[in-house]
């Protein structure tokens, strides 16, 4: 039910692959050659990828939104609903190949994105 790790960190961009070449180039954080949406970290994957500034996959008033990895989505949400804390799901978020996911906001309003991903 807790937090594992991150599991993605999504920002808006100008030039999002010169900005994440520049992530790649000088700390070696960013996807690799073989994987353009991966960088390999311990304790599992972690999405690296600006979006563009335009981008609808977060609220537009927010530079970046911040995806953690969990190992049980479902009881996470209960404890989430329990505590008073809206919790946001749409099916079409969810992927076979790649997990579930539901969003909340922290008491700020920056979106949080919790995923947890299909067991391999």
């Amino acid at each position: 039910m807790a937090v594992t790790g991150i599991g993605g960190l999504f920002f808006r961009s100008k030039d999002p692959k010169a900005l994440a070449d520049w992530y790649v180039k000088h700390l070696g954080v960013g996807p690799t050659e073989d994987n353009p949406w991966i960088w390999p970290q311990q304790a599992g994957p972690t999405v690296f990828a600006p979006f563009k500034a335009d981008s609808d996959y977060f609220p537009a008033d927010r530079q970046w939104m911040i995806n953690f990895r969990v190992d049980d989505l479902d009881g996470l949400i209960a404890s989430l609903k329990a505590a008073g804390i809206e919790v946001l799901t749409k099916a079409e978020w969810d992927a076979p190949e790649v997990g579930r996911f539901a969003r909340i906001h922290d008491p700020e309003g920056n979106p949080i994105e919790l995923w947890e991903p299909t067991a391999e």
